[in-house]
């Protein structure tokens, strides 16, 4: 598994003063469906906003991004589109150029990102939130053996994956094993900046 980061250069120094709250965890924790939960209770906020990923695989229900080919992902990467882009799994995935403009607006930008990018983007944003949300073991196995995507690569390879850099660590885990609306809300509350106690 190949994994490359490129994250936009920006010559005035950390971006902000809006806040970026990157949701990350382990294929099968439930990332889309509590963002998914979370998106639909801030349909009326326009300070909070959820762009829509790039990646080039076919959109889906369980992802709702931007399904384009490899030819036309490197075109949008070399055009200078892309704020942060990665490769995992085979696929490429990025977020588009234009939430710096929302953060520099002073909205709250929340994303979901590959653990591997955590460091460039607390590197290149000033308000950065790094929100896990994970699940025991044998959750994260059944929940991807049901989404039998196989375009997605080897089960057990995604299953093992860590990131080994300090900068990647969360702010805040969410155990997502109960009720997908009780830890919506609870990301919500994160992304809210209201903070939360089990």
């Amino acid at each position: 598994m190949s994994e490359t980061v490129t994250v936009a250069e920006d010559k005035t120094g950390a971006i902000g003063p809006g806040r970026l709250v990157l949701v990350v965890g382990p294929s099968g924790a439930g990332k889309d469906t509590l963002l998914r939960l979370a998106r639909a209770a801030c349909i009326e906020d326009h300070d909070i906003v959820f762009p829509r990923r790039v990646v080039t695989r076919e959109s889906s229900a369980d992802e709702d991004n931007i399904a384009v080919s490899s030819d036309e992902f490197r075109r949008a990467r070399d055009h200078g589109d892309f704020a942060v882009q990665w490769e995992a799994h085979g696929h490429s995935y990025a977020l588009p150029l234009g939430l710096n403009d929302d953060i520099r607006a002073g909205r709250t930008v929340v994303a979901n990102v590959s653990r591997t990018v955590i460091g460039a983007l607390r590197q290149t944003y000033a308000n950065v939130v790094v929100v896990a949300i994970t699940a025991p073991p044998d959750v994260l196995a059944q929940r991807l053996a049901a989404r039998a995507r196989h375009s997605d690569g080897n089960l057990a390879e995604r299953l093992t994956r860590s990131v080994d850099d300090v900068s990647a660590q969360a702010d805040v885990t969410i155990l997502n094993a109960g009720s997908a609306e009780y830890h919506g809300r609870q990301l919500l509350r994160v992304i809210r900046n209201q903070g939360w106690h089990e």
